[in-house]
């Protein structure tokens, strides 16, 4: 393979430099668990604490408001399961939307097989979830309003803030998954009534395997796993200190560069979505033109099979997607392109890019012109475009 382009970064990004660096000590030299008494190990939690305030800082939040887990998927399982643990008693009502990752959606059917009532919200075209059908899906027993910032297939950033006041005027939980836009968008807890929040590392440029719930001062859940007294006694195990720093390491990153290096993703990303609409016939871009992820594209093209494209980019040696990680190797069309309305058969011919700070603008010109030639050569194989080119012609 001569090169290799990388445009799956919504799936999972390459560990930063700086950030192996920080994280490489604390595998071998400073390799004590922070919950020993000796000063040896003892001085790991110091360094525990102050990765916890980064963390916090980015967020507006309080450096003992923010819980340290496994990853993004944990962390969702957490909001919404303690969630339902701990105010089942006042209702059995959560209310969340139809275009969640799986990690929310899945966690959903398992409260409802124990008695929860979940509310699927519809959203529009754009994949924005509808405010007024919010309002009036609230119910008396509704105990946790649960809606992602952005879309990890689509990249549409959800109006958050209006949620947040949604659900602070009527005393509910409001938790988002912000796996996607934390370290992407700037994210004020306080100013969008947030009550949890869920997060990973792998997502921007950190390491995998890490991740935090924050769970706003006052909230009452309880412990998801259960054991040690770790993390103020609301999540068991020994800590991950390498990968607690490494993510401290990529959010102070992220934080820092965010204004640049967002600004250029999004006029590189602008840049191939006009090249792609431009050059490459029944096409349509998914997702808000303009309120969506600095690094995101996603398309649908008729007349072929998503599969077959991403082998074929492969081929060229560009890496991309046709939506989820968690849901390769499925043979349904994505349910978030499903539920902004595209018919089974376009669905199935979606292609998610998600660019990187490395991304050039060479490495989109190769990318579009290597777009240009699978498409039209799996179009030229497809009897439903021969057919819709006959009719056309006549």
């Amino acid at each position: 393979m001569d090169r290799l382009i990388y445009l799956d970064n919504a799936a999972t990004t390459k560990t930063a430099p700086e950030v192996v660096e920080a994280m490489m000590p604390y595998f071998t030299e400073y390799y004590g668990n922070p919950s020993s008494v000796y000063g040896f190990a003892a001085a790991n939690k110091e360094v525990v604490t102050a990765q916890r305030e980064k963390i916090a800082g980015a967020l507006g939040a309080a450096p003992n408001e923010i819980y340290f887990t496994a990853g993004g998927s944990e962390s969702d399982n957490w909001a919404l399961v303690a969630t339902a643990e701990a105010y089942g008693a006042k209702g059995k009502h959560i209310i969340t939307s139809k275009i969640e990752h799986h990690a929310i959606l899945h966690t959903c059917e398992y409260l409802e097989k124990r008695g929860f009532e979940i509310t699927y919200l519809d959203v529009d075209g754009n994949g924005e979830v509808k405010l007024e059908q919010l309002r009036e899906a609230i119910r008396e027993d509704t105990i946790l309003i649960s809606v992602m910032f952005a879309n990890n297939e689509i990249g549409t950033i959800q109006p958050i803030q209006e949620i947040g006041a949604i659900a602070k005027e009527h005393g509910i939980l409001f938790h988002t998954d912000a796996v996607q836009a934390f370290g992407q968008v700037p994210i004020d807890v306080d100013a969008c009534h947030i009550d949890m929040l869920s997060a990973s590392g792998h997502k921007l440029n950190g390491p995998k395997g890490i991740g935090f719930l924050y769970i706003r001062k006052g909230v009452k859940i309880r412990s998801f796993i259960h054991g040690g007294a770790q993390e103020r006694k609301r999540r068991a195990g020994t800590e991950n200190v390498p990968g607690i720093v490494g993510f401290g390491k990529a959010a102070e990153r992220a934080v820092t560069t965010m204004k640049e290096r967002t600004a250029k993703e999004r006029e590189l990303r602008d840049y191939l979505i006009k090249r792609i609409e431009t050059e490459i016939p029944y096409c349509r871009l998914n997702g808000d033109r303009a309120n969506r992820l600095p690094n995101n594209i996603n398309f649908s093209f008729q007349f072929i099979e998503g599969e077959s494209l991403l082998i074929m980019l492969d081929m060229k040696g560009i890496c991309a997607s046709s939506g989820s990680a968690c849901t390769s190797g499925s043979l349904d069309p994505s349910h978030v392109l499903l539920a902004i309305g595209l018919p089974h058969e376009i669905a199935h011919g979606s292609l998610r890019l998600t660019l990187s700070d490395e991304t050039t603008k060479e490495d989109l010109d190769y990318v579009a012109e290597s777009l240009k030639e699978i498409v039209q050569n799996l179009r030229n194989m497809s009897p439903l475009y021969e057919d819709f080119v006959k009719k056309q012609s006549k």
